[in-house]
């Protein structure tokens, strides 16, 4: 049951499924709805703008651009001085690759620091800080992509790229392809599968080394084509799938759907798993995904080196973690972080 005085966290909360999912947690009565945006520009529009939709002022923004790691070090800063535990975070941003690859300022493609490693330095930080704590949800973006059962999009078969090119060294096999390195090759629809198949190792991973109180979560949001991100797709996924899906019934739903499926998993007394729609198909009834290259804890754990060794930031906290004590209403929030 939420109460007014539970805290809500949303990445990416600008637009699309960040923005629908903050509005729905507000609906449900989170007392505070944490927002955020790249810029703080972004995210004090979406906090207003969420306001102007719901009548209530229970939003507060705060800057995160998840392709910087010192931005994620910055946000985490500026939540631990704000105080109080989260009760729920949805790691919801990320992006869609584009064309050619993109490497961000920390030498990583950005379809991976977007949805991964920025999310990794945040949350190890909250953990370490107390602020995710017993009864604390994490939901993270995933996607079908990963199963590797839809067209263009191929996750990378890490084991055989390993063992061709690394002498079997999984980690500096994925530490390759997350950076685009050398021998790591690129095709966007495949680039972002590899990504979201990162993002079900790190919260299989994340969930055994956290207290059994704490659940974690990757929950794909389904097709949504109504979102910014497919504005970036390559052009053959803008101008043929997507309006295919949006004719073929089940193919597609909107962003309310999207984001509704973040809140039931979250809803769920369940962690570590990945959970999308039904096997080739793109929306319908969440099932959790069973595949052996999601589910091998050799792959999980490796998957969690490499990116431990990309953002340099590991999780050192193996002990039941004491909640965060509860924030002053007088409380003033941090530089970063602006309230209504």
């Amino acid at each position: 049951m939420v109460t007014t005085t539970q805290t809500a966290l949303v990445t990416g909360a600008t637009s699309g499924l960040g923005f629908e999912t903050a509005a729905q947690l507000a609906e449900q009565g989170y007392g505070s709805v944490i927002v955020t945006g790249r810029s703080k520009a972004r995210a004090r529009d979406a906090r207003d703008r969420l306001m102007a939709r719901s009548q209530l002022k229970v939003f507060e923004s705060l800057e995160l651009d998840l392709d910087e790691i010192a931005s994620a070090e910055a946000a985490a800063d500026a939540l631990i001085e704000r105080g109080g535990t989260l009760d729920l975070l949805v790691l919801n941003a990320g992006i869609a690759p584009a064309g050619d690859p993109e490497i961000g300022p920390d030498g990583i493609d950005r379809a991976v620091s977007s949805s991964l490693i920025g999310h990794h330095v945040l949350t190890v930080r909250l953990v370490e800080a107390g602020l995710i704590a017993d009864g604390t949800h994490i939901v993270i973006a995933g996607s079908e992509a990963a199963r590797g059962d839809v067209p263009l999009f191929t996750p990378l078969d890490v084991e055989e790229f390993a063992a061709d090119h690394f002498g079997g060294d999984l980690e500096s096999a994925i530490e390759s392809q997350i950076r685009l390195t050398p021998p790591a090759k690129y095709k966007s629809g495949d680039q972002y599968a590899t990504a979201k198949m990162l993002v079900a190792w790190w919260a299989a991973e994340l969930s055994r080394r956290l207290p059994s109180g704490i659940t974690v979560n990757a929950v794909s949001p389904g097709s949504t084509p109504e979102t910014n991100a497919i504005k970036r797709a390559p052009w053959i996924m803008r101008n043929v799938m997507v309006p295919v899906f949006k004719l073929v019934p089940g193919m597609s739903h909107g962003v309310a759907d999207g984001a509704a499926r973040y809140l039931e998993v979250a809803d769920m007394n369940v962690s570590g798993g990945f959970y999308a729609s039904p096997p080739k198909k793109m929306t319908g009834d969440l099932t959790r995904v069973e595949l052996r290259h999601l589910t091998d804890r050799r792959l999980q754990r490796a998957g969690w080196n490499a990116t431990v060794k990309v953002s340099g930031v590991d999780l050192t906290t193996s002990v039941p973690l004491p909640a965060a004590k509860a924030r002053p209403a007088s409380a003033r929030p941090a530089v970063l972080l602006e309230a209504a």
